[in-house]
């Protein structure tokens, strides 16, 4: 019986120089976690966040990157103030950001902005030949197909972060010439999993922040309330593994342990596994292709009596049925969807909408915007922008 060698120096030369979009929020401070415990494999170059000065003045200070950049642009004076004795260069604005991804400094782009924020930033990257790690699902909600070929005109590697889609790719590494029968996605439900209609009705806001497993921004764990998030990942799925609307199921998994799985031809299953902590799939991200050591805490199947499965209530929580539709009509259908759903979060986080109507003012938008088939860059800006206007005007 042959043996396999395998390859134990898991180091390399030099260490990865990385871009973190977004360092504030909840991906970025965990990648920061996972940089501060690999110094000798990684460093920050560029930090980025849109309003939260403060927290990015104390990330730069000890992470001393090359390049800061405030998004809020009234806000560059308290940051450069702050941070010129440590010599650090600071700029502003969504312009800054999308030039700082070009740097030739910088290996990787971990794009950890939230929604449609992300896209011009990561298109920037990928023309630049950078390598991405993807935490942001509504890039390729919104352009998945102008993405995703601009990566392989530029020869781009997107990796992605989101602890399913992250699970799929490693489902999937050394299977690049078995052809994928049927991607599995997991959810655990969300705080509202078996609840009615009626009920949902009269939801608060603290309620639909309170996630059972994981801890994320408010936006994403709206949309993990409402089914939304998973609607997109199938969207992002269909982009990232080259498969249809047919070959993605949806499971509710409410332990979420195993965080998704792959089916082949032959009908063999391969899922990932372990316990619900994003710094695995960060670190998996930055350190592809190589695993490093973590101290991260282990799964145990003593302290689990049983994993259950169920089918998601789509009846209930439209948003799922929403999303596959869009992703089925195809064209700009995906971007309306995500940009209603942006504004109706956001109106309902607000208070000014109750819940159930964020699937209302959503599918009202995918019935009005005007549909095109073959989007260009500019008809992806400017069905965003009006399907934001009309968004708001309904609620």
């Amino acid at each position: 019986m042959a043996t396999i060698k395998l390859n134990k120096d898991k180091k390399e030369a030099r260490k990865k120089h990385i871009a973190i979009l977004g360092s504030t929020g909840s991906i970025g401070t965990q990648a920061l976690d996972v940089i501060r415990k690999n110094t000798d494999l990684f460093e920050a170059e560029v930090l980025t966040a849109q309003d939260n000065a403060d927290l990015l003045i104390k990330q730069a200070l000890e992470f001393n990157p090359n390049t800061v950049v405030i998004g809020n642009e009234a806000l560059y004076d308290k940051v450069a103030t702050a941070l010129q004795p440590a010599g650090i260069k600071v700029y502003s604005g969504l312009k800054s950001i999308c030039s700082v991804v070009e740097m030739e400094s910088v290996d990787i782009v971990l794009t950890a902005l939230v929604g449609y924020s992300g896209l011009q930033p990561t298109i920037k990257a990928i023309g630049a030949g950078k390598s991405i790690a993807l935490a942001n699902k509504e890039t390729l909600v919104v352009a998945g197909e102008l993405v995703t070929n601009m990566a392989l005109e530029n020869k781009v590697n997107i990796i992605p972060v989101d602890s399913e889609h992250s699970a799929i790719f490693q489902c999937l590494v050394g299977e690049g010439y078995n052809p994928i029968e049927k991607i599995i996605l997991t959810a655990s439900g969300g705080p509202f999993r078996g609840r009615d209609m009626e009920f949902l009705k009269t939801v608060t806001k603290e309620q639909a922040l309170k996630h059972p497993n994981w801890s994320m921004g408010a936006k994403i764990t709206v949309d993990s309330a409402s089914l939304m998030n998973k609607g997109l990942e199938v969207i992002e799925a269909k982009w990232l593994f080259g498969v249809e609307a047919e070959q993605i199921e949806v499971v509710i998994h409410p332990q979420s342990i195993i965080h998704s799985l792959v089916q082949f031809e032959d009908g063999s299953i391969k899922a990932q596994m372990g316990l619900p902590d994003m710094k695995l799939p960060i670190q998996y991200a930055l350190a592809f292709p190589h695993r490093i050591k973590s101290d991260f805490p282990r799964f145990n199947f003593a302290d689990y009596a049983s994993l259950t499965f169920e089918k998601p209530d789509i009846k209930t929580f439209r948003n799922l049925g929403l999303a596959y539709y869009a992703m089925q009509k195809g064209g700009n259908v995906p971007c309306i969807l995500n940009a209603a759903n942006e504004i109706a979060v956001n109106e309902f986080l607000k208070e000014t909408i109750r819940f159930v109507e964020i699937p209302e003012i959503i599918e009202n938008c995918m019935e009005k915007v005007q549909y095109i088939a073959s989007p260009s860059y500019e008809d992806y800006v400017n069905t965003d922008s009006e399907t934001r206007r009309m968004a708001k005007s309904l609620k």
